[in-house]
């Protein structure tokens, strides 16, 4: 042990109540009276103000999510006519010639509907279920479009690619 005095305690540290009400000079409390029973503490005020309602991530995750549903239901029926599809593909794309893969077209035309529908169908569950619980929300839309269109893409390129003609075409072309 050392003879050094200990330094003096902090405000508060080791101070009484009394103690603590002189060193900030603020008066004494009246006592309260023997009849009125005491009121227990009560919480903080909340008002609706006080919590973000994030309207905006709302209205644009909802606005999202139906664009997404119009693409999907009209996309759907482009699809499942795989052969259609490919012909429009090719005159766009500049190939001559006729799509004759019609079996795998048809296949792989039903898959990519099918992916198309349950991706919109996981994103939008995804989405409201983040809306319900406050978060931010308009990126899933987004990314659940981005990742559903990329597994459509590999489900199209399938049968496309597998044509001959098609690739003939392409070749000829290049």
């Amino acid at each position: 042990m050392s003879d050094e005095p200990r330094p003096r305690p902090q405000y508060g540290e080791y101070a009484t109540p009394e103690e603590q009400r002189a060193a900030i000079r603020s008066p004494e409390p009246e006592p309260a009276a023997s009849a009125d029973p005491p009121h227990p503490p009560t919480a903080p005020a909340t008002t609706v103000a006080a919590r973000p309602t994030r309207m905006a991530d709302r209205v644009i995750t909802l606005a999202l999510l139906a664009y997404g549903l119009v693409t999907v239901i009209s996309a759907i029926p482009q699809l499942v006519d795989f052969s259609e599809f490919a012909k429009t593909w090719m005159t766009v794309a500049g190939v001559e010639g006729e799509f004759t893969n019609t079996a795998q077209g048809a296949l792989w035309g039903g898959i990519g509907a099918t992916v198309f529908a349950v991706g919109w169908l996981l994103t939008a569950v995804l989405a409201w279920w983040s809306l319900a619980r406050g978060k931010l929300s308009w990126w899933i839309p987004l990314v659940g479009a981005i990742v559903t269109f990329l597994i459509v893409s590999v489900c199209l390129v399938v049968p496309l690619f597998g044509d001959d003609a098609l690739v003939r075409g392409l070749t000829l072309g290049a």
